[in-house]
């Protein structure tokens, strides 16, 4: 494998297409990323079309991973739009095409989603992880500490709530900027 990471890349029609179609792929082998297989490209336009023009603006930014040439990866940084939290992005959208799963993709992404938080002088990443899919363990596994949870807060089918888990990487040497995510 010929793991490559690019920020902020020309969000043209086809890549925009393509982003859609790992979108689908990941929903419908189980992702959490919005939505509970199956789903259709147009279910997933929905999402996607609003998220796309976030980054356009230049809101956000995006994280696309590439195997060569074939996009296997995705996350975003959210702005939270909130003038009193520009040191701190959200990374939202998650995602590794399902067939390169186990193959450290995953770690690869979170990690260069890291180095990119470094970068642009982001004190904070914040994560929210459907429960019910072990997501946890793995962004433990990164750095990442549960902070809080909003219990039932995602509803993947009637009679079938799941807690939404809060989790924070600090990026800052100062361990006091991060040790209370409700300042």
């Amino acid at each position: 494998m010929s793991l490559r990471f690019v920020l902020d890349p020309e969000l043209t029609p086809e890549l925009c297409a393509r982003i859609v179609t790992l979108w689908v792929d990941v929903t419908n082998a189980g992702g959490a990323v919005g939505f509970v297989a199956p789903v259709t490209a147009d279910e997933v336009r929905t999402i996607a079309d609003p998220t796309l023009a976030g980054i356009a603006d230049g809101f956000d930014r995006l994280l696309l991973g590439y195997d060569d040439d074939r996009l296997v990866a995705m996350a975003i940084f959210t702005d939270p739009r909130f003038h009193l939290k520009p040191h701190l992005r959200v990374i939202t959208r998650v995602m590794v095409h399902p067939d390169t799963q186990g193959r450290g993709v995953g770690e690869a992404l979170m990690r260069t989603a890291e180095q990119v938080g470094r970068d642009l002088g982001l004190a904070a990443l914040h994560v929210t992880v459907r429960d019910g899919l072990g997501l946890d363990r793995f962004y433990r596994r990164l750095g990442y500490r549960e902070v809080g949870r909003w219990p039932g807060a995602i509803r993947v089918a009637p009679g079938d709530d799941r807690d939404e888990i809060l989790m924070w990487l600090g990026l800052t040497e100062d361990p006091s900027a991060t040790t209370d995510a409700r300042s």
